[in-house]
């Protein structure tokens, strides 16, 4: 080989070695961006679109790619969703939500041995470390909602709560989320030995809620002074249909509950619900979103002992506290505002109101 053609071999792999590197160096540049995981509890439902969009937006804002996974509400599908982003080397995840918290912890720990963090949103896995669960407090909001459901009764009955049934529509005896709110709901209830309970499950959905509502009616023969409804959101219309059937008028029964939703917000300006509280679904997305960013820039995340303030957010102030239910990790609690008791149900700040 003369010197002249080893020169243009030598020219070639050069620029080989060159066009190859810049390869090699955008798909570098392309995997600095952070990738996100999120597993939502079943895609449908308003507030889990709330969940997913802000995440989303949150995720946009500071450039992350974000993959989203519907759980099903099956513990086995999650554990497989969390084994596929573990092979995938995602940066974080956000845990929206699950049925059993219990059986999905094998998840939450292989995630922790992998070195990946967890925000929890809707209910904390009951195990493992959870690095934040961020959510309005569960038994405390639902007494703030069982209390203004006592003095709809009073209200209706001169000031006085006779005797009498209330029925309480619950989601799911397994889920978390069920046993905090009826927990919430029967402390005050326990005040007033005069009322029993009639409990019945609504399973998450309007179809079962209808149906338990009208049995629990045809049961209780007339004695039932008020029906308390643990998430209108995704149980009230059904628990209204069921009475409206009845022959009878929502508004005489003061249903309250958790959790809007778009269904709530209609059922309140319709005057056939009397008070929900908010669950902060959007925002505490968008948090989880932007501490999971945090964790990965080297930036602080809330701790145990402060308060996290934001001017004009509904949630704020929000304290954070030790997760009482994940082995280790921190609960920051948002506020939730009842409404239409303390904001209108127009208020441009509830997420129902911003839902696209």
């Amino acid at each position: 080989m003369n010197i002249k053609r080893l020169k243009d071999v030598l020219v070639v792999l050069i620029l080989v070695v060159l066009i190859l590197g810049g390869i090699s160096l955008q798909t570098m540049a392309s995997n600095d961006k952070l990738v996100f995981g999120m597993i939502v509890k079943w895609v449908g439902t308003p507030y889990i679109n709330a969940f997913i969009q802000g995440a989303q937006q949150k995720a946009d804002e500071l450039g992350i790619k974000l993959i989203i996974q519907d759980g099903q509400g099956d513990s086995l599908k999650i554990i497989d969703l969390i084994d596929n982003f573990i092979v995938q080397k995602i940066s974080g995840l956000v845990m929206a939500g699950a049925v059993d918290l219990k059986a999905i912890v094998p998840g939450i720990k292989k995630l922790n041995e992998a070195g990946i963090p967890v925000m929890a949103l809707d209910t904390s896995p009951e195990g493992g470390k959870v690095d934040m669960f961020i959510s309005f407090d569960i038994e405390q909001v639902s007494a703030k909602a069982a209390e203004t459901f006592v003095q709809g009764i009073k209200d209706r009955n001169g000031g006085e709560v006779p005797e009498g049934v209330v029925i309480e529509i619950i989601g799911d005896l397994r889920d978390m989320f069920t046993i905090a709110a009826s927990s919430g709901f029967k402390s005050v209830m326990d005040k007033y030995p005069q009322l029993t309970i009639s409990q019945g499950e609504g399973k998450w959905n309007n179809v079962d809620s209808h149906n338990i509502t009208a049995d629990l009616l045809t049961r209780s023969g007339g004695k039932v002074l008020a029906i308390y409804v643990q998430t209108p959101d995704i149980m009230g219309a059904g628990a209204v249909s069921a009475i409206e059937a009845a022959g009878l008028d929502p508004k005489d029964y003061g249903i309250c509950g958790i959790c809007i939703g778009p269904e709530g917000i209609e059922l309140i300006k319709e005057g056939k619900v009397l008070a929900i509280v908010e669950q902060p679904a959007l925002s505490s997305a968008e948090l989880a979103v932007q501490y999971l960013y945090n964790m990965n820039t080297g930036k602080d995340i809330p701790k145990t002992g402060e308060t996290v303030v934001e001017e004009g957010a509904l949630w704020s102030p929000a304290k954070v506290i030790k997760n009482p239910w994940a082995d280790e990790g921190v609960f920051m609690i948002l506020q939730s505002p009842l409404v239409p008791l303390e904001i209108s149900p127009d208020d441009p700040r509830l997420w129902e109101n911003q839902l696209k």
